[in-house]
């Protein structure tokens, strides 16, 4: 079954060569190629559009002249032509032949479709064949950090990034779901200092407490920004607790391997009970020395530069333009501690 789409460039491509022939234009048969459907600029202006461009050079007329003359015929054609009648209404806009559906007969088009084609709905394009077969597409989405649960924002982003892979699955392509965890920086030392501070020497853990491992790790979090605010220099403390980690810091890296393990518990308990399922999941830690070296590559090149505190910054004004404060087109690539942001 033709979709609306195809069905409205089959009508226009009709129209078109009707009109060449009652007009006696000499050129050859149009070809279908020619005729383009999109959007119109404005949603007023319907559904669907056509421009007629392609033809003014071998019709000599204007656009808008061909496209009144092409919505007429569409007209006058529906008028005795019930399939096409059922598209929807016809009209010309500049050079624009647009349609505004019928969205009843579309919708009662869409759940015949589905019915006589079960399983299969939507993997076929209108030649019976699956638009992406053999193509290989990889869909990477969620990407949490591991400082804290996923919130609705992820929630968000899962149902769609699981959607799309399915949709691309059923019209041919091999997909790959990815995951790619943010599970080192600055926040994460901030969720282990406050561990530390509050509950390592409780020995307490999630199961102890009888909470969701990525559950009990925001509750660090969340305790590590209400006691910097009394405290300040915890600011500094998880800085340089984030060094140790960069410098390979034994302690440093247990304690965040424990806990990490305690997020991926809680985010994967998470996935299974949304149905999420990845073909592979990345770590930021695994990679993110490749992006440093890279800006270190840059900094030698004058492609970034070293700002006055000892950080490593990129100048974004042709990007952004300058802003009120006075850094706020640059943007910090490695603190002045060389760490990674």
């Amino acid at each position: 079954m033709l979709s609306q789409k195809d069905l409205f460039k089959s009508a226009v491509l009709n129209a078109v060569n009707k009109f060449k022939i009652e007009n006696k234009i000499d050129c050859p048969e149009i070809d279908e190629k020619l005729v383009r459907v999109e959007n119109p600029p404005r949603p007023e202006m319907g559904d669907l559009g056509s421009p007629m461009f392609p033809f003014a050079k071998m019709f000599r007329m204007a656009p808008p002249a061909i496209a009144a003359a092409v919505a007429m015929s569409l007209k006058k054609s529906a008028e005795n032509d019930a399939s096409l009648a059922s598209l929807g209404e016809f009209d010309a806009a500049g050079p624009y032949v647009n349609v505004k559906l019928n969205k009843a007969a579309s919708a009662s088009g869409i759940l015949a479709s589905i019915v006589s084609q079960g399983e299969n709905y939507g993997s076929f394009d209108s030649a019976g064949k699956k638009p992406l077969e053999g193509q290989r597409i990889m869909v990477e989405f969620s990407s949490p950090n591991t400082n804290k649960p996923l919130h609705l924002g992820h929630l968000r982003n899962d149902a769609l990034g699981e959607s799309v892979s399915r949709i691309l699955k059923k019209a041919g392509a091999e997909v790959f779901k990815v995951d790619l965890i943010n599970n080192r920086g600055i926040h994460i030392c901030k969720s282990m200092l406050a561990y530390k501070l509050f509950h390592e020497a409780k020995n307490e853990t999630p199961e102890s407490l009888g909470m969701k491992g990525d559950h009990f790790v925001g509750q660090c979090y969340v305790e590590f920004d209400k006691y910097s605010k009394e405290h300040p220099e915890a600011v500094q403390q998880a800085e340089e607790m984030l060094v140790k980690w960069e410098q390979g810091d034994k302690e440093v890296r247990e304690l965040w391997q424990k806990m990490n393990g305690w997020t991926l518990d809680g985010l994967k308990e998470t996935y299974k009970r949304t149905g999420i399922v990845f073909d592979k999941f990345y770590f930021e830690s695994d990679t993110y020395l490749k992006g440093k070296d890279e800006i270190l590559k840059g900094l030698e090149k004058g492609v970034f530069f070293k700002a006055s505190d000892g950080s490593v910054r990129i100048d974004v004004t042709d990007v952004v333009g300058k802003g009120k404060d006075e850094d706020s087109h640059e943007k910090v690539l490695l603190r002045k501690d060389g760490t990674s942001v």
